[in-house]
């Protein structure tokens, strides 16, 4: 299948998802995730329709900018991996929103190089994972406050990664706490699903999803 065709499937299952949940699709914002992907792959994916575009590394982010912003001009794109503090100011010229701030450091990191006002959310290690980024559950309301006295900085929603399972029901609990986490604390957005289980994210309440193999293949 082509880039568009796997694009379209993809819009159709979300579309089913939020059927089954009662929602509207027109809530799901759809991050095509480019690691490893090449320039025309992601290009073509542009020109099917796709508007939002996420990155796991800096460097790797800035080559293929510099490659397709001209082709690309309504191009959102999505600091979606690790962010290091000495990466801070390259990922500000690149992103224009981040789900990865793992910490109150990196987000005090980015409220000193801010230019204008940068959303930003909050990466949490729900399964308690030892191998995955991301705060604590108990620790998201703390940061969350300290955050909010930051300049340059719209705490906009959580984001998650799940663990990887043979069958996604078995991550719908970490979507359910993600959900109920974010609605303690008043925010809008839930970054959360993958290829594996984007459908269940959608159902627990995802307004953005992160899919590659599903739309550029493996």
């Amino acid at each position: 299948m082509t880039v568009g065709e796997r694009l379209g499937m993809v819009r159709q299952r979300i579309s089913a998802a939020c059927q089954r949940a009662g929602r509207s699709s027109e809530d799901i914002t759809l991050v095509a995730i480019t690691k490893g992907v090449a320039p025309p792959a992601i290009l073509e994916a542009y020109r099917a329709g796709a508007r939002h575009f996420g990155e796991n590394r800096v460097q790797e982010a800035a080559d293929k900018l510099l490659a397709l912003l001209p082709d690309m001009p309504e191009a959102t794109w999505h600091m979606v991996g690790h962010l290091q503090t000495n990466k801070v100011k390259m990922a500000l010229g690149l992103f224009g929103i981040i789900h990865s701030v793992d910490s109150l450091k990196l987000a005090q990191s980015l409220s000193q190089r801010a230019t204008g006002r940068l959303s930003i959310l909050l990466q949490v290690n729900v399964s308690g994972e030892a191998s995955k980024m991301g705060l604590p559950p108990e620790a998201v309301a703390g940061v969350a406050a300290q955050i909010t006295a930051l300049s340059g900085l719209e705490l906009v929603g959580l984001m998650t990664i799940a663990p990887q399972v043979d069958d996604p029901e078995k991550v719908r609990p970490v979507f359910r706490r993600l959900r109920e986490l974010r609605d303690s604390l008043g925010l809008r957005n839930l970054s959360m699903g993958m290829t594996d289980d984007f459908e269940v994210a959608v159902e627990e309440g995802a307004t953005m999803v992160r899919l590659g193999r599903a739309i550029f293949g493996p």
